[in-house]
């Protein structure tokens, strides 16, 4: 074969192949431009309070080691560390201006009790802020500042429309280090991290670290899209971020009664398992599963019941527990919502007024408390009898009380544990032994058996496999 001949053939070769790969659709962002463009409206946040020391001396006083030993315990050094002395902790944070008067948005930790704040603005004035409105649940804060001229601000983005995979950069004071920037991607969205009732964090490979708390996540557009909160103690690329959204829900009652005030509905809800909705005949996992319902809640005053399954709430379709509550919260107090429920095997819809959460509430729909004489599940079952009531501290007839558990069977495979009691099976009362088989045998054909038991002042619905 000649020169050209093997050319035209390479030529041919290459632009199947080309035509074979699939285009990269995603460019990478300019992060030059980016950070040019929104560093101006990053600030450094330092403050102070008075705590009292608790710690004893180390070495006594004067000794060249107290130093170090408050660093590591106070945050600074030259602290005498006697106990009961007051003295005044600093700590560092972040944030970002979204407006031109002045109004600053951070974390709640950064300045919660905080005697002093100060902000010191990219151009290197440094004021004194003021807390104008906090909420600790979402860990969220706002501040303001008076300066003089028009402050630079950011713009909010559609956190609900971020892609996992999708560029992200973050603008902090990681260490006291001002104005660093990092760059990563949206490793996850909805990740629940315990670090209140209404995680729903996105998570970022973006370094973030002790200083970044309440600085800006940016998209690729330059738009804020989420607040730098947490980190994984000890882990490396895995930072989480408020979804900007959530922080757009409370902002103005932030800024005009310098708190929220959450709707509520008075149920306490957990988690559906693939048992469990096989019980419930659900052809997947979905919705909230009701375990209780407050007196006097609009819940009640609706008709809710336990063992309803929450399916939808005004339109949006509960696909996780953890669902219900952020709506439930977003909703304005009194306003008439709807929820789609699956009641013994039949969906209805049921309406109702939304409440207004007690500020003492720690959350708005709890989540029940979970745990990880029949031999055939491998328990031991015990009518609460008169004699049984008064050993073990319960009511007379209010249940079966498990006795033991084999760690080998479907009860202990379940979560079931030794003192709990089972007040329902399948959704009927069960107060005696053969109410309880009666209950299993029918079961038999699902071959999963729901129970309704109590465990402390807690209850919770298990899934019972047949074997």
């Amino acid at each position: 074969m000649n020169l050209p001949a093997i050319r035209t053939n390479l030529l041919a070769i290459g632009l199947i192949l080309a035509l074979s790969i699939p285009a990269i659709s995603a460019e990478v962002p300019d992060f030059v431009q980016l950070a040019q463009q929104n560093k101006p409206a990053v600030v450094n946040i330092s403050t102070s309070k008075t705590v009292t020391q608790n710690r004893p001396p180390q070495f006594g006083p004067g000794s060249p080691f107290d130093d170090f030993f408050n660093r590591f315990f106070n945050g600074q050094p030259g602290q005498p560390g006697l106990p009961g002395q007051p003295h005044q902790q600093r700590s560092l944070g972040s944030g970002f201006i979204i407006s031109r008067d002045g109004y600053i948005l951070t974390n709640e930790h950064v300045v919660d009790g905080a005697d002093e704040i100060k902000v010191k603005l990219s151009d290197g004035r440094t004021l004194t802020a003021t807390v104008k409105g906090a909420d600790a649940k979402l860990d969220l804060a706002l501040i303001k500042v008076d300066a003089e001229g028009q402050l630079p601000t950011t713009s909010f983005g559609d956190s609900d429309e971020l892609k996992v995979g999708e560029w992200v950069m973050a603008i902090g004071n990681p260490f006291g280090l001002e104005q660093t920037v990092t760059a990563g991607i949206v490793s996850a969205k909805g990740r629940v991290i315990g670090a209140g009732p209404y995680d729903d964090f996105i998570q970022t490979d973006a370094s973030i670290n002790p200083g970044n708390s309440g600085g800006p996540l940016f998209n690729a557009a330059g738009q804020v899209v989420g607040i730098n909160t947490a980190i994984v103690a000890g882990g490396q690329g895995i930072g989480f971020a408020i979804p900007i959204n959530s922080v757009k829900a409370i902002l103005e009652q932030l800024r005009t009664s310098g708190k929220v005030t959450r709707g509520w509905l008075g149920v306490a809800v957990q988690q559906m398992t693939p048992e469990l909705a096989q019980s419930f005949g659900l052809d997947r996992e979905r919705g909230a599963l009701v375990t209780s319902v407050t007196k006097d809640s609009p819940a009640e005053k609706a008709g809710l019941q336990r063992g309803d399954v929450i399916l939808s709430f005004n339109g949006h379709e509960i696909q996780d527990m953890r669902d219900l509550p952020r709506l439930v919260a977003a909703t304005p107090v009194n306003e008439n919502v709807k929820m789609q429920i699956l009641r013994d095997g039949k969906t209805r819809e049921i309406r109702l007024a939304i409440g207004k959460m007690a500020e003492d509430e720690s959350g708005d729909v709890k989540q029940a408390v979970e745990g990880s004489s029949w031999d055939k599940f491998g328990m031991v079952l015990k009518e609460i009898d008169g004699g049984t009531a008064q050993q073990f501290g319960l009511e007379p007839g209010t249940g079966l009380l498990i006795t033991e558990v084999n760690q080998d069977g479907p009860a202990a495979e379940a979560g079931l544990l030794r003192g709990d009691i089972i007040v329902e099976a399948n959704g009927k009362q069960t107060n005696d032994l053969p109410s309880f088989q009666a209950a299993a045998e029918k079961a038999a054909k699902t071959g999963v058996l729901r129970l309704l038991i109590k465990r402390q002042d807690n209850l919770l619905y298990v899934a019972l496999k047949m074997k």
